[in-house]
């Protein structure tokens, strides 16, 4: 067996009387594109913390390439490259001498080669002089990219890389982390899009409260739910006899799922004849978004110790 890119044994953090992290195992393979998905509060943040040496754990151990995090923290980091949720900057350098900063806190004198590269499919080549303060939030994002990237780290972790980011940013981060793993570097990403994970990741954890509740490949996650998904925005209520296939209820929005796609038809007649208008309807196959609400709904919820 290979040695594990992240390996995490019986991790526990405690603050007071909050439980952040239970007692988690936790392994990522080399090359492997990694999901770690949880609600808000679930210990996702706290555990990459750890990983990267910010946080000291309660009890228990993180690897990152076989190196402790505490006891190896320097072989560590360096096998580590973290892009934080936060836009964290220094507003007196351009976006190159950043980088260089960065690069120089891994002994990386003469890395510019990779520095162009890398500002080259970030798209930041056209910013390389522009001072931090300058840029929009978007650009900012794009340069904590680069430098989690600045090291050549074998082992990514992407912590919400693309909230608040724009379309292209996406799709252009996305072609960048694909030939990266495709190079064999190990990803791990967050994120509250689903449909991301659902795309990028190979397997997948999720937490709830600090404990790993699932941890499957993402094809077997998404076949624990068979039938079909329905969404309807409706003018009136919703018949009692269909409330059991609620997921998902909003103001304006109810989804259902529904065992078969022949139970479609019958669910809008009992809309109909209990005197609701459907004012749109959308229908498709069960994805990630329903495993994660059965997987979060099926676990209690516990904070306290």
């Amino acid at each position: 067996m290979p040695t594990p890119a992240i390996e995490v044994s019986a991790l526990t953090k405690r603050y007071e009387r909050v439980i952040a992290l239970d007692a988690i195992d936790l392994s990522v393979q080399p090359g492997e594109f990694f999901g770690l998905l949880g609600p808000n509060g679930a210990g996702k943040t706290t555990l990459i913390s750890i990983t990267a040496g910010l946080t000291r754990a309660t009890s228990g151990h993180v690897r990152v390439m076989g190196h402790d995090v505490v006891g190896d923290f320097r072989a560590a980091r360096r096998s580590l490259g973290v892009v934080p949720q936060e836009l964290v900057f220094d507003p007196f350098f351009t976006v190159r001498e950043t980088l260089r900063i960065q690069s120089g806190y891994f002994g990386l004198a003469r890395n510019d080669a990779w520095i162009d590269e890398v500002m080259a499919n970030l798209d930041l080549t056209g910013k390389a002089d522009t001072n931090m303060r300058a840029l929009s939030g978007g650009m900012k994002r794009r340069v904590l990219v680069a430098q989690a990237l600045v090291h050549r780290p074998p082992v990514i972790v992407l912590d919400e890389p693309t909230a608040g980011v724009d379309v292209e940013l996406r799709q252009g981060l996305w072609r960048f982390m694909h030939r990266l793993n495709a190079d064999g570097h190990t990803i791990v990403l967050t994120t509250h899009y689903l449909e991301e994970a659902q795309q990028m990741c190979g397997r997948i954890a999720m937490l709830r409260d600090g404990r790993v509740v699932a941890l499957e490949a993402t094809r077997a996650l998404l076949q624990r739910i068979s039938g079909v998904q329905v969404a309807m925005r409706l003018s009136g209520g919703l018949p009692p006899a269909l409330r059991s296939q609620v997921v998902d209820e909003k103001p304006a929005r109810i989804v259902l799922r529904l065992p078969h796609a022949r139970d479609v038809g019958p669910a809008l007649e009992a809309c109909r004849l209990f005197g609701s208008d459907i004012d749109e309807l959308e229908v498709g196959p069960a994805d990630l978004e329903d495993v994660f609400l059965q997987v979060m709904a099926e676990v209690p919820a516990r904070r306290l110790s």
